[in-house]
């Protein structure tokens, strides 16, 4: 994997970016969906190309390790072909998924025991397992195994956790880099900075993640139910640390407010189930601000789902019709909510980056958390 910086904004942290793999390139900043069990759902791969205009998407180690399980996408060639997306892949190495089986799950020095949720049958997670699950999986990039402190959290608590996640991280690298990719290319791991929302934890972190020299890094443990004063807050102070060359990953972040935000503070990569999630249940994002579909307004409302919009989706159906659909539970519904929303995500990404090459970005971002933010 390679990353190198075209463009970087005069008024604020942004930057634009091109990160190069094996299976395409990716230009920064980037929104990637969410396909957690090798699907991002409603959505066929050819619509997440052509019409999303998708670059990357996300595989989660914890989810396809349980189903289908690793002989089956070992037999498959790895999970770009048993899903046929051709496009670069990362996957979360299941740390988030883990932390939210509360109940279910026991965390050690060796690694974390717990119950799966389809079957209650028990597993062990170590950070050498997670990596050789990574390797079956195939993805262009994986993530080191961490553990995800709640919010809030005790400071006690957080600082252990943190220091457990860099051992764990040493254990991570030491597996990747003696075991060799499975199907021809290679793979890039990325370290994670946690520490809460604890300063002085968050720099240990990120200066301990920095120096294990990884080809990309992320931040972790935020968009957790902190305020978004505090994400905005961790998130500038880390980036202040990592470095410049490399680009950088905000996991599980958010609104279409967070994501420029935190652009405009050096983050090259997002992804969160927001936009598929809230589709499925009629919240629609777009350039003007949060259309909440099923409210009785746009009953007889027969204009297009959204016209400023080039997707066929958007143009083809009208509101009144969405609606209609959303409420009916039908199928199609989910479908065209989801397509729009992850549309919306791609465009706004694409967007950020002609603005930080033009010069413009630091003004029309302003401008448009504002706009993005009214319910309509």
């Amino acid at each position: 994997m390679k990353f190198s910086l075209h463009s970087s904004d005069k008024f604020s942290k942004a930057r634009a970016g091109e990160i190069v793999t094996a299976h395409g390139t990716i230009q920064t900043p980037i929104f990637m969906p969410v396909g957690t069990a090798g699907s991002v759902k409603a959505v066929h791969q050819r619509e997440l190309k052509d019409d999303i205009e998708a670059r990357i998407i996300l595989g989660n180690t914890y989810h396809l390790y349980l189903r289908p399980g690793l002989d089956t996408l070992e037999q498959a060639g790895g999970l770009h072909k048993f899903n046929g997306w051709q496009g670069p892949i990362l996957t979360d190495s299941g740390g988030y998924q883990v932390y939210s089986l509360t109940d279910v799950r026991k965390i050690k020095e060796e690694g974390v025991t717990f119950r799966s949720h389809i079957d209650g049958s028990k597993h062990l997670f170590t950070p050498e397992y997670v990596m050789d699950i990574q390797r079956v999986i195939g993805a262009d990039i994986v993530m080191a195994f961490d553990e995800c402190t709640p919010y809030p959290c005790e400071y006690g608590y957080a600082r252990k956790s943190m220091e457990m996640t860099h051992r764990w991280l040493k254990r991570c690298c030491d597996r990747f880099d003696e075991t060799t990719p499975k199907y021809g290319y290679d793979q890039a791991l990325f370290p994670i900075v946690q520490g809460s929302t604890y300063k002085d934890l968050r720099i240990k972190s990120a200066e301990t993640i920095a120096s294990f020299g990884r080809e990309g890094n992320a931040i972790g443990g935020l968009s957790v139910g902190e305020p978004a004063e505090e994400m905005y807050a961790m998130t500038e102070l880390v980036c202040g640390i990592l470095p410049e060359s490399k680009p950088r990953y905000l996991m599980g972040v958010g609104t279409p407010v967070n994501i420029l935000e935190n652009i405009a503070l050096g983050i090259d990569m997002f992804d969160c189930v927001m936009p598929t999630r809230n589709a499925r249940n009629g919240m629609l994002f777009t350039r003007d601000g949060i259309i909440n579909i099923r409210n009785e307004k746009w009953k007889n409302d027969f204009s297009p789902v959204d016209a400023e919009s080039d997707l066929f989706a958007d143009l083809a159906y009208s509101k009144s019709y969405l609606r209609h659909l959303i409420h009916s539970k039908e199928i199609l519904g989910a479908q065209i909510a989801t397509l729009h929303n992850l549309h919306f995500y791609l465009w706004l990404v694409r967007e950020a980056r002609e603005r930080i090459i033009d010069g413009t970005f630091y003004e029309w971002k302003q401008k448009m958390v504002v706009t993005l933010a009214q319910r309509l």
